[in-house]
């Protein structure tokens, strides 16, 4: 089973991706920020990790660059509002293999998920 770490300081968000993503199949964990995120990412193997940027403690493009700078290739995901392309840039400058603008559609992540994983949950 894939499992995927979804960071959010949202609790209804990142719950309801998490939900999403365990009636698919996968395996969800959560992370309320990128102390957290990088606490349990560096501690167990993520298939795939989604990110959002603006949370307290540690943001997520601090989280990424923190997590690249372990040498960990974990694809990353990043979830946003901030659709500008200079936020697109500081994204995949930071390390993000893919940069998604919320809402998305629930079949919209799972092709990500599963394009980003080999292509099966199992």
């Amino acid at each position: 089973m894939k499992s995927v770490l979804v960071v959010d300081d949202s609790p209804v968000v990142r719950n309801f991706h998490m939900n999403i993503l365990k009636s698919s199949g996968f395996q969800a964990d959560g992370a309320s920020d990128g102390v957290e995120a990088l606490e349990k990412a560096l501690f167990r193997p993520y298939d795939v990790i989604l990110c959002d940027i603006n949370m307290p403690n540690m943001d997520g493009l601090t989280f990424i660059r923190k997590y690249r700078q372990e040498e960990k290739e974990t694809p990353i995901i990043i979830m946003t509002t901030q659709e500008e392309a200079v936020h697109r840039e500081k994204g995949f400058a930071a390390g993000a293999n893919l940069y998604i603008v919320k809402p998305v559609k629930p079949q919209t992540l799972l092709l990500h998920l599963q394009m980003l994983t080999g292509g099966s949950r199992d």
